[in-house]
């Protein structure tokens, strides 16, 4: 069977499990035949993809999830289902869905993977965890308009940054650094975010082995992809550049189709939003490049979650086209 072939099979189940649709759908929706009629690419929507930080460390061995908290904690648990899963499920908003989330020792802990700094994080850190607490609070039955004080677990809000741009191995990110000059706010999020790149938080990543193979799987696919190979080529050479006794060679392995379709939705949305943003720079003024950027960003963000990366792409690169795009969408 063509090797193309065999992952088109292997991604039209992924897709049908997660959405639920009919096989012509796939073919009408999610994929187009390239130029020479020969080939099958993937169409990749943004809404339904899950990231391959969320596939290690929220799926179903929360023994590597146990380990990424202690890691991160100096704690030493021992038991996985001491660990409940609250990662949001399918529940979009603003286009939007969170890494991992997990409840263990009165803490809610929101983890999420970076291959960008984001100073924004502690932003969008309020909103999973209103979406998160909220779910909790449904599920718990917790009477939030009653007289009495309840309890709620502590907020653990950690960001994992593994990033091309050097950074610290901590660094704080604080949702008051966004607010206006000389303005105080009545809500203050802080984010720890930990650089797991090679050569960083070392004693990190000896604590927890998936971790420290994540990170080097990622910086594997980096430098394939740099060498020109394609997205699936750079994550079957990734993954087996993986010592033979990693946690999770193995289930990288018997997943690699969903790991190159999550792959591949990660580096064309890293990919394209690099273009708009380098655009923006060249625009002019900083309050003509930032609103720039914003609208830019606006319509690239709607293009994605619609399913439309090529034109995503055109749309970062071609001034003409981004502005027919602009009426198009009233932005």
């Amino acid at each position: 069977m063509p090797r193309n072939f065999q992952y088109f099979l292997q991604l039209t189940v992924i897709v049908i499990r997660r959405q639920k649709c009919t096989g012509v759908h796939i073919f009408n929706y999610y994929f187009r035949r390239n130029s020479d009629m020969e080939e099958f690419k993937p169409i990749v929507k943004r809404n339904y993809k899950d990231s391959l930080f969320r596939l290690i460390f929220g799926g179903e061995d929360k023994s590597w999830t146990l380990s990424l908290y202690n890691a991160v904690n100096g704690s030493d648990y021992r038991n996985p289902e001491d660990i409940t899963i609250t990662t949001i499920e399918d529940a979009l908003y603003l286009n939007m869905k969170n890494d991992v989330s997990f409840l263990i020792a009165d803490t809610m802990n929101l983890y999420e993977a970076q291959s960008t700094f984001n100073p924004n994080m502690p932003l969008r850190m309020l909103i999973y965890a209103g979406m998160v607490y909220s779910s909790y609070i449904d599920v718990q039955n917790i009477r939030i308009y009653g007289s009495m004080p309840q309890r709620i677990p502590a907020p653990r809000l950690v960001v994992f940054y593994n990033g091309e741009r050097q950074m610290d191995d901590r660094k704080i990110l604080k949702l008051s650094d966004s607010f206006p000059e000389s303005m105080n706010g009545d809500i203050e999020v802080t984010v720890n975010m930990l650089n797991i790149n090679s050569g960083s938080n070392g004693k990190l990543l000896e604590r927890c082995r998936p971790l420290c193979d994540y990170s080097l799987f990622v910086s594997g696919v980096r430098k394939y992809k740099a060498k020109g190979k394609t997205m699936e080529a750079s994550v079957h050479l990734a993954i087996r550049d993986l010592p033979d006794d990693s946690p999770i060679k193995g289930y990288l392995l018997s997943m690699e189709a969903e790991v190159v379709f999550s792959c591949i939705t990660e580096y064309d949305e890293q990919k394209v939003m690099n273009q708009f943003r380098e655009e923006g720079r060249e625009e002019g003024l900083e309050k003509g490049r930032t609103e720039g950027e914003q609208r830019m960003g606006t319509l690239i963000s709607q293009l994605l979650s619609l399913g439309k990366t090529e034109e995503a792409k055109k749309a970062a690169s071609d001034p003409e086209f981004r502005n027919q795009l602009y009426k198009q969408y009233n932005l």
